[in-house]
């Protein structure tokens, strides 16, 4: 009798254990998606342009590689990367041969420091310069799959494999609809370069830098493959206003627009009682300008009062120019559990600039405007720290004020202790 009970019992277990793998539980229901990791591929240029010593004196392809080393030592742990290369292989006259010169030198994966290091350190500036097919062949290379894809391309010249017209093949890239963007930059790129390599990014979204450092060259693609990995920042499309009154409304993000020179352009954003408006605006000059220009970024209320502002100059040095601002709203000092929810205060940010070109170029389109936009919990107690421009200011002039009065009470007393003592004596 026990026997059988044991048995009844082990077949009832097995029966209740076999339920519950074979039907879906409330968990594993709510559980979400796994989300695909970011895929980038990094497309150099290794032509033999890229000998010419101009780059912190050094040669462009030393800097590229100084710039790979810094930039594989802070990929993302999610990012799976690949390298592609272009005009690495033959260095003959034979047109045909040399626009097929472009081949995968790292596959796209989980990263293996040491291993692309040394791939990157064999390099050495060979041959023909077919972006076009290295632009096919890094977008076979990422796949069609749903991830976040993007290519990083650097090179120092425009495509020498016409007529296979590089923008041309962005176009056709951007059309299959597999959500891949495209960013280029530019070493020490002339005007041609930089026409070509504008429309490559603009075709897919992406954006195009103009760089003569080595520091700049490893910072711009650190940001893009960590933008890669962070989608959210994907910048989204927007249209500023000549005015704040019908200005959109932008939240928290990352937004593009074009400004033409001298231009204002007009953005509202909506702040409550107890945060803090952070906003950062970069202009890229994708064309030839004068040297001298610069960038102004204010918060103003819609009285216009002006809040803050930000501002930076620039001489020429480089292609994009930035400035930011910080809004701390002050809470309200009689709102309580019991109160109504606050009403948000409507702060409009006006970005301007001031770059100016010979008549021969072209304002139109406008310049490229990144502008970034997050709305935070303020700090605890936080007043109108940038009132009348001054911010934290304002407690330090307190401060010398007070120690000010207090320096001259004790010096006239002693002043006057000394001259009763000399005329005593």
């Amino acid at each position: 009798m026990i026997t059988r009970k044991r048995l009844a019992t082990g077949a009832c277990a097995l029966l209740a254990a076999l339920s519950a793998a074979l039907l879906p539980t409330g968990a594993a229901a709510d559980e979400p998606v796994a989300k695909e990791s970011p895929k980038v591929e990094l497309v150099l240029d290794v032509s033999g342009s890229m000998r010419a010593r101009d780059i912190d004196g050094q040669s462009r392809m030393a800097a590229a590689k100084q710039a790979f080393n810094e930039v594989l030592d802070a990929v993302p742990q999610e990012v799976r990367l690949g390298i592609r290369t272009l005009g690495a292989d033959y260095p003959g006259p034979d047109r045909k041969r040399g626009c097929k010169d472009t081949r995968q030198l790292y596959p796209v994966g989980p990263l293996d420091r040491t291993e692309a290091k040394t791939a990157v350190a064999t390099l050495a500036p060979t041959g023909w310069t077919p972006i076009g097919p290295a632009l096919l062949g890094a977008a076979d290379d990422l796949g069609t799959d749903g991830a976040t894809k993007r290519i990083v391309l650097i090179t120092d010249g425009e495509d020498t494999c016409a007529p296979l017209d590089p923008c041309q093949v962005a176009r056709e890239i951007a059309a299959k609809g597999i959500h891949l963007v495209i960013d280029t930059l530019g070493l020490v790129p002339d005007a041609r370069t930089r026409q070509q390599l504008t429309c490559i990014a603009e075709a897919t979204g992406g954006t195009y830098t103009s760089v003569h450092r080595t520091e700049e060259l490893s910072r711009r693609v650190r940001q893009l493959v960590d933008r890669a990995a962070d989608p959210v920042v994907t910048p989204v499309a927007t249209r500023g206003t000549d005015r704040c009154a019908g200005a959109p409304l932008l939240r928290p993000g990352l937004y593009t627009d074009r400004e033409t020179f001298g231009q204002h352009r007009w953005y509202r954003v909506e702040v409550l009682p107890g945060q803090e408006l952070r906003a950062s605006v970069s202009i890229a000059s994708d064309r030839a300008v004068h040297r001298d220009y610069g960038v102004l970024l204010r918060a103003v209320t819609l009285g216009g009062r002006e809040i803050v502002r930000g501002s930076e100059a620039g001489d020429g040095r480089t292609d994009v120019i930035s400035t930011g601002l910080r809004y701390p709203k002050a809470e309200r000092e009689d709102d309580g559990p019991g109160d109504a929810k606050p009403a948000a205060e409507t702060v409009c940010l006006q970005v301007s600039n001031s770059f100016s070109a010979p008549p021969s170029v072209r304002t139109t389109p406008g310049m490229p405007v990144e502008l970034s936009v997050d709305v935070v919990d303020g700090p605890a107690g936080a007043s109108d720290l940038a009132s009348f421009g001054l911010g934290r200011g304002w407690w330090l002039l307190g401060v010398l004020v007070l120690t000010g009065f207090l320096a001259g009470l004790i010096w006239g007393w002693l002043s006057r202790w000394r001259v009763a003592v000399w005329r005593t004596n």
